[in-house]
């Protein structure tokens, strides 16, 4: 998980809906050419403004990559994708619980757009929250992720499997997911960790069902099979999104491959009974038969559960959203997967 890079676009004032972005080296010293250049603009703007083209055209911009935009780009959410403000009795009763118990949420770390629907309870009227441990800041930096990002984060706290799972176990849940930044500084990559959190939980509550949404390991077995045999219900690894856009969503360091070893790792090592399980956003850029394609090679993984998002900017920093996928469609994906397992 993971600093996303995006361009910044600087609005232009009175140059109304457009917009300029530039994207190369910084203005940072003048050559004597370039204070010559200066001199003469400084005389044309002494006599009269200079129009946007003519003010451009004082400076060598060869070698600048330039894009120029307007509001017919712009993308309103459709109606289905509109939310109501995050509230209510059992949204209020979650954060104030996780304040109490000093427990960090994706959730919140990664803005995610589901929070009020997970938190309040949502159609099911079941609350939900997915718990972050190893840290709030992850050494990746994927292009649709909000969690904060070093090369080098604060070390865990050794205390927190103990305190996570005394936590959660007052907190009288059933059903638990537990997530992590990645660790690549670690030289487990924080497997110990996530397996040891897992552990106490069991032991301080058997009948919890725990769900594991771990990052790849670099595709390390021995961190896999760590996490596996830790006595979880479901190990869930996300592959993010179709094989052709994995450069362009997930950090360099990921790949669809190593994604789907560690998924087939997974249910080689995990106990008889163990659900594996993996996600992809949709709108990223992705055709439907690259979809599909994905479907069907989730599916020879041996994976079983494959859930499906819409991905949602979370700044404007972040990579765009190309695409809000109508429920028809994901209607059709369903259907379509659920014809794969028969």
């Amino acid at each position: 998980m993971q600093p996303a890079v995006g361009r910044q676009g600087a609005q232009l004032g009175k140059f109304g809906a457009r917009f300029l972005q530039l994207a190369g080296r910084a203005f940072s010293s003048q050559s004597s050419g370039a204070r010559s250049q200066l001199a003469a603009l400084q005389e044309r703007l002494a006599k009269d403004e200079p129009t946007l083209k003519e003010f451009l055209s004082a400076y060598d911009v060869s070698d600048y990559s330039v894009e120029v935009g307007s509001k017919k780009n712009f993308k309103p959410k459709p109606e289905w994708m509109k939310r109501v403000i995050p509230g209510g009795d059992k949204y209020t009763t979650i954060k104030a619980k996780l304040r109490e118990l000093n427990l960090n949420t994706v959730c919140e770390e990664a803005r995610c757009p589901n929070i009020g629907e997970c938190w309040s309870g949502g159609e099911t009227g079941t609350a939900t929250a997915t718990i972050m441990i190893l840290g709030d800041t992850c050494t990746r930096g994927c292009r649709f992720c909000a969690v904060k990002t070093s090369k080098a984060p604060p070390p865990p706290d050794p205390e927190e499997p103990r305190k996570v799972a005394e936590a959660i176990v007052a907190w009288g849940l059933d059903y638990i997911v537990l997530t992590s930044v990645d660790r690549d500084d670690l030289p487990d990559q924080g497997s110990n960790h996530f397996a040891e959190t897992v552990s106490l939980l069991k032991a301080r509550k058997p009948s919890m069902l725990v769900e594991a949404l771990v990052p790849d390991f670099r595709g390390d077995s021995g961190c896999v099979e760590r996490v596996a045999t830790s006595g979880l219900d479901v190990f869930a690894h996300n592959i993010e999104t179709v094989e052709e856009l994995q450069s362009v969503v997930r950090d360099r360091r990921a790949n669809f491959r190593q994604s789907l070893d560690v998924l087939k790792l997974a249910k080689e090592f995990a106990p008889a009974g163990t659900l594996t399980k993996t996600s992809i956003m949709l709108g990223c850029g992705e055709t439907p038969s690259q979809v599909i394609k994905t479907m069907e090679n989730v599916r020879s993984a041996g994976v079983d559960v494959m859930t499906f998002g819409q991905y949602m900017r979370p700044t404007k920093k972040h990579m765009a959203v190309s695409e809000y996928v109508t429920p028809e469609a994901f209607d059709k994906y369903r259907e379509l997967g659920e014809e794969m397992v028969c």
